[in-house]
């Protein structure tokens, strides 16, 4: 079992950069103040594991919001690319096992899921991209509707001639420049 509490220097020093990241980007948040979201994710710690796995992955986290139907603040990976950490996965278990030969290490659902986060869906990922432009390099797997998975096929986003892009592929497909942006409400 994952033991999903931080030490106190590994605690200090997330704290410390998601505040920096915060002050330095208030644009994406420019009525919220960052000791409300510093108390409520310290009271929370496993929501604070699950954004340092974010860190560590390379998602760099931050704050996008405020969740209308709770209030909760809505951290998203603020990556310019797709998190280096969750790159060349297929979309899902049942993709992944599907694979006869050259199978990834893990999947995108799975990952997220340990992580504690949840695969952005196409309004979000196109609402992120609204605060800044994101995956002009790399794509994102998106959390597919069901309909499209039942066929096989899973759906990504990117960024390139100054919109975004919504697209479909084999959900057992995976390239060392697709991974996902997780989000994660606190």
């Amino acid at each position: 079992m994952i033991k999903k509490q931080l030490e106190a220097d590994i605690k200090a020093k997330l704290l410390g950069e998601l505040k920096i990241r915060f002050t330095e980007n208030m644009h994406r948040h420019p009525d919220l103040c960052w000791s409300e979201i510093e108390s409520r994710i310290v009271a929370r710690p496993t929501k604070l594991w699950s954004l340092q796995e974010m860190e560590r992955t390379g998602g760099q986290p931050d704050v996008a919001g405020v969740d209308e139907k709770t209030g909760e603040f809505i951290f998203c990976d603020f990556a310019a690319e797709s998190p280096k950490g969750r790159r060349s996965l297929c979309y899902d278990l049942e993709a992944l096992e599907s694979r006869k030969e050259h199978k990834p290490k893990h999947n995108a659902v799975d990952l997220a899921s340990e992580m504690g986060i949840e695969i952005l869906n196409e309004a979000q990922y196109r609402d992120l991209q609204k605060l800044e432009n994101f995956d002009s390099k790399t794509s994102s797997w998106l959390k597919t509707p069901s309909e499209i998975r039942q066929q096989g096929g899973a759906i990504f986003g990117d960024f390139r001639y100054t919109r975004v892009f919504i697209y479909h592929n084999g959900a057992q497909s995976y390239y060392a420049a697709r991974g996902f942006r997780g989000r994660l409400l606190v």
